[in-house]
């Protein structure tokens, strides 16, 4: 890896709360409107050049091969067939970038832009998932090479991070009420309705 991205470290932003609700089965709510991610995704990023410009993205990666059912009598999750066809891979660029790593280090990293939809035919940008499958957040941090030549070098000048603690499920309406009932505990917008969004929680 390239010396301004091999020494990159992320360190994801209110754990514990993630912990809490990966023990329960994480939930997002897609829509055709597009919704956004609670917890919202948030990275304290160190090691970066500071004066080097950067591109932060994410992408969504599915974690298996399967479409799920939410079993009410044993509040679980049971694998009901195959995965449907994948949606269009997508990108959500954070909105600061290109930024110099002093700006990205300084503060907390919030993709709380990025939405979540279930409309195949998006055309919004946003993030497109199937409901009722299983997904793992990624981010990446690149390196904008200033070389003339730079795509040669593009495998090099990036680095990516997962956290196990960030998968879930997503749907189209809340299946584990404990998960609802932790979502409206935590999120100072689940008061009434949310981000001007019609739709109640």
């Amino acid at each position: 890896k390239n010396r301004r991205v091999c020494h990159a470290t992320a360190r994801l932003e209110m754990g514990s709360l993630w912990e809490e609700f990966n023990r329960l089965g994480t939930e997002m709510i897609v829509t055709k409107a597009g919704r956004r991610m609670f917890p919202t995704f948030q990275v304290k990023l160190s090691g970066l050049d500071p004066l080097a410009d950067y591109v932060l993205l994410m992408d969504f990666i599915p974690l298996d091969d399967k479409r799920y059912r939410y079993a009410f009598h044993s509040s679980s999750w049971l694998a009901a067939g195959r995965a449907d066809p994948a949606a269009p891979g997508r990108v959500h660029f954070h909105p600061d970038s290109p930024a110099k790593g002093a700006q990205w280090m300084r503060q907390i990293v919030s993709f709380d832009k990025l939405k979540l939809t279930n409309n195949l035919l998006d055309d919004n940008g946003h993030i497109i998932l199937n409901s009722m499958h299983r997904y793992q957040p990624r981010f990446h941090v690149v390196f904008v090479d200033p070389r003339r030549d730079s795509e040669r070098f593009a495998h090099q000048n990036f680095k990516s991070f997962s956290f196990p603690e960030t998968q879930f499920m997503a749907v189209t309406a809340y299946q584990n009420h404990r998960i609802t009932q932790l979502k409206i505990a935590s999120n100072p917008f689940a008061k009434g309705f949310r981000d001007g969004d019609p739709e109640p929680w």
